[in-house]
């Protein structure tokens, strides 16, 4: 027996041949380009609020600048934007601003971070790291 699998878009696939067993389910999320897109405007508002120092403020306001220009255009690339990300994610742990701003800045991250799929893998590693 063959098949032929096309296209598949999906938040969890999977494609066995022979038996599969799950044990403990299965959970899968997507994001959509609308939600990611929202996630640079909530992290541009919230970080507008927080005391950063001045080196920091001028490098996350750049992080985001670039990600604002990259979410705009049709189809955003995805390495540049997980670049800009993990930078940004780098200087707000070095500021201490994810944990004086907390879930005001981890949810964004988040919603990035699951919108970039596997290339968000280490942004959430990061974020994983931090004691809140």
């Amino acid at each position: 027996m063959t098949f032929n699998i096309n296209n598949q878009n999906a938040g969890l696939i999977n494609n066995v041949a022979g038996d599969q067993h799950i044990h403990g389910g299965q959970a899968g999320s997507q994001v959509t380009l609308d939600a990611a897109r929202g996630a640079v405007r909530q992290l541009r508002q919230v970080l507008s609020g927080e005391p950063l120092p001045q080196a920091a403020a001028a490098a996350a306001l750049g992080d985001l600048d670039d990600l604002d220009v990259e979410m705009c255009t049709q189809e955003p690339d995805r390495p540049t934007i997980a670049d800009r990300l993990r930078h940004l994610t780098s200087v707000l742990i070095s500021a201490g601003s994810l944990a004086s701003a907390g879930a005001a800045v981890i949810g964004p991250l988040q919603t990035l971070v699951t919108w970039l799929g596997h290339l968000g893998e280490p942004i959430g590693h990061m974020l994983a790291t931090m004691s809140f």
